[in-house]
């Protein structure tokens, strides 16, 4: 595509961004900020952008994408109570930053694999059924990351954020090719932070490990 075409779309995208839209961006890039400080205010800011997007994911078709800010509300309540926990004695947070072994990794894998194949079934019913607007694989796959992502987060996972990277990557074309060119630039945003948060949050394994 010839890259003044891309831009000229990319400011009338803008121009057409909606309120409801702005903020849930600045909420969901928020949001990941935190989370990348290991701030418990992911969960709370986060839940004014899921619930947003919820909204904006019907809209546009985006019926993976929708599922998946559902279980984000549903997750950043679990997530909360999770990192709000104290040990009763030494009055510390008992969840701490880990890494993978070999077991996680499959575990989380057998579970994108699952939902990835059970989202793109769904997707492809429902685009010849009412959602003709509908990308099945790639609103499955964005989808299933994003799952996947989002449970290991609660979980304080280092791994969590090498599912976010793969979530922004394919939710960047995803959200410009529906209109939502706003949002498309929120996940180059959420990208940069993702790596950022892979790096922070590894460090702190290994240094916890040392």
């Amino acid at each position: 595509m010839d890259t003044s075409i891309l831009s000229n779309q990319l400011i009338e995208g803008i121009k057409q961004t909606t309120m409801l839209e702005f903020i849930g961006v600045f909420a969901g890039i928020a949001s990941v900020w935190f989370s990348k400080k290991e701030n418990i205010l992911v969960y709370p800011v986060g839940l004014i952008n899921t619930v947003i997007y919820i909204y904006l994911s019907i809209k546009g078709n985006l019926l993976g994408e929708a599922s998946v800010n559902l279980y984000y509300t549903i997750m950043s309540i679990y997530g909360w109570v999770l990192w709000s926990k104290k040990d009763a004695h030494k009055k510390e947070h008992v969840l701490h930053i880990t890494l993978n072994n070999t077991k996680d990794w499959i575990i989380q894998l057998l579970f994108f694999g699952i939902l990835y194949g059970v989202l793109f079934f769904s997707l492809t019913e429902l685009k010849q059924s009412f959602a003709s607007g509908a990308i099945p694989w790639a609103d499955a796959l964005a989808s299933a990351t994003a799952y996947t992502g989002m449970w290991l987060m609660a979980k304080k996972k280092v791994a969590s954020w090498y599912w976010w990277i793969a979530t922004n990557i394919t939710s960047i074309p995803l959200y410009f090719m529906k209109g939502y060119v706003f949002t498309s630039v929120q996940f180059i945003v959420l990208l940069i932070l993702a790596i950022q948060g892979l790096i922070s949050w590894y460090k702190k394994a290994q240094h916890a490990t040392n």
